[in-house]
């Protein structure tokens, strides 16, 4: 931590002038904003979320610009609780929360349901070429029974003295680790933040534990928002006006307690995870990205070890061709590809191939439509999503697709086809926000891609999931909102794992939390 304090210092000294190179909020808002093409030109950077302001200059594009006459309603709708603009600094903190209560009508236990979220959320942009970013959160929740029961089956494993394994803390999508709250419920915190120094205007150098997302759709089936932050290092280059190249490395877990330990508590098992990603953009509408996930050996419950040196290899392929059956390195490959047909309505697809296996692939495809019948800030989205049992797992079961023991692609796994119908439309702050999705499960495990399956059983149902929130929004800044939310879900299999529930609150949504599985 003190070399790292130091490199910040450093790069704070060696910047000249204030500008900001901070990155967008990785929540589904903004992206739905991005992709709408208020900008001046349509979006087309290769689609790695977050995106970097001084790319995509979004937020002047939509926050609200009606004078204010009151500190207060300047505050509330346009800025955040306190902005210190200085000369070569320009710093904001405003907090954070998720305020909600509500009941789930099919739940026969008649518990009620809530979000108790409070936090802090700093951002900074010194001299020309350094931002950062800080969020910590305070979380107690109650969830519904799908919810509850998913989030528990997801938790650390610890191992026993007859060689099995005890589940213990849930895991929540997209947040953290958790201990009990009055007995039904979840306690939980964590805290993410990042910097990010552009030497020059080509070259952006990032680190932190902020979540990632790859491609234009809701869901990625390459890399997504789904799992839990993780410490990594990433370095965004545009090497011409039509290649770019995002360079990524990071330490994840599997909570597997390991066996033998000297300390008051055993270590979890680490390994490593590796992306490069390059981007072809023949013209201004379309690119096409290859992208290689490398998910890295780092020992079992015994052995800690480095990965690999090849772990640092940025040719694409490379790595996972010559250290193929080596039991190093398990690569799942893919292609994301996005076309702008008009300047409202864009196509997207991915594909993706488990470490060189014909056997295991899975694709996507999907549009976004914008302002129809000339209505502003009305968004529609198709996208269908397929991907067979096991694609995301590995012969060594160690090196399965997952961090934090979730998926760290799609939220559902694998084991699925899934239809997604979106639509939100806002007017005068007042939104709505829809979404329809339809799961047709075959050879899906809840659990298959954990270390330790505890659920070997495999289920073929049929999903259905609705939601419908409305809402307004005060502040797009940090979309702060007070909603009303229906949502349900229904499912062909015999242990019922339904919902109808009905949940009302405030919060300020910036990042994601997926429970549309």
């Amino acid at each position: 931590m003190v070399r790292i304090g130091v490199l910040i210092t450093f790069i704070v000294l060696t910047c000249q002038s204030f500008a900001q190179q901070s990155w967008l909020p990785i929540g589904s808002f903004y992206k739905d904003q991005l992709l709408s093409n208020k900008l001046n030109k349509p979006y087309n950077e290769g689609s790695f979320f977050p995106a970097s302001e001084a790319v995509a200059d979004l937020i002047p594009a939509i926050i609200d610009s009606t004078p204010r006459y009151y500190t207060l309603t300047h505050i509330l709708y346009q800025k955040h609780l306190f902005e210190i603009n200085g000369k070569d600094a320009y710093i904001t903190i405003s907090p954070t929360a998720n305020i909600s209560l509500g009941k789930d009508f099919g739940d026969t236990n008649e518990r009620n349901l809530l979000h108790n979220t409070r936090g802090v959320h700093v951002e900074g942009d010194l001299f020309k070429k350094f931002s950062f970013s800080t969020s910590f959160y305070e979380n107690q929740a109650r969830f519904s029974p799908y919810e509850t029961n998913y989030y528990a089956s997801v938790g650390e494993h610890y191992p026993t003295s007859d060689s099995t394994y005890n589940i213990q803390n849930a895991v929540i999508p997209g947040a953290g680790r958790t201990k009990d709250f009055k007995n039904d419920g979840f306690d939980y915190a964590y805290a993410v933040g990042y910097f990010v120094y552009a030497p020059i205007k080509s070259l952006r150098i990032s680190g932190g534990n902020n979540t990632q997302f790859v491609g234009d759709g809701h869901r990625s089936l390459l890399l997504s928002d789904n799992s839990y932050s993780a410490p990594y290092a990433r370095i965004d280059w545009s090497m011409s006006p039509k290649l770019n190249f995002t360079y990524y490395r990071s330490r994840q877990i599997n909570l597997l307690r390991r066996s033998a330990t000297s300390s008051a508590e055993a270590y979890y098992e680490t390994k490593g995870y590796s992306v490069n990603y390059l981007t072809f953009k023949p013209n201004e509408k379309s690119s096409v990205s290859l992208f290689e996930g490398s998910v890295w050996n780092r020992g079992d419950d015994s052995i800690s070890r480095f990965s690999h040196p090849l772990y640092y290899n940025p040719v694409p392929l490379a790595s996972g061709l010559i250290l193929k059956d080596k039991d190093e390195v398990t690569t799942l490959l893919g292609l994301n590809v996005n076309y702008q047909l008009v300047d409202k309505h864009r196509v997207y697809g991915q594909f993706i191939i488990n470490d060189f296996d014909g056997s295991k692939m899975g694709y996507q495809v999907g549009y976004r439509g914008y302002n129809y019948f000339g209505l502003n800030d009305l968004m529609l989205q198709i996208e269908h999503n397929s991907v067979p049992s096991g694609v995301y797992e590995s012969s060594n079961r160690r090196r399965n697709y997952a961090h934090y023991n979730l998926p760290l692609a799609h939220s559902k796994g694998s084991g699925f086809n899934e239809f997604i119908l979106r639509a939100n439309y806002e007017v005068q702050k007042f939104y709505v926000d829809l979404s329809s999705i339809l799961y047709l499960t075959k050879g899906y495990s809840s659990t298959g891609h954990l270390v330790v399956n505890n659920d070997v059983e495999l289920s073929d149902e049929t999903i259905f999931y609705q939601r419908v929130e409305l809402g307004y929004r005060f502040n797009r800044k940090m979309n702060l909102k007070t909603f009303l939310v229906w949502r349900l879900r229904s499912t062909t299999a015999s242990n019922a794992q339904t919902a109808n529930v009905i949940e009302f609150g405030f919060r300020t949504a910036i990042t994601n939390h997926y429970n549309d599985f």
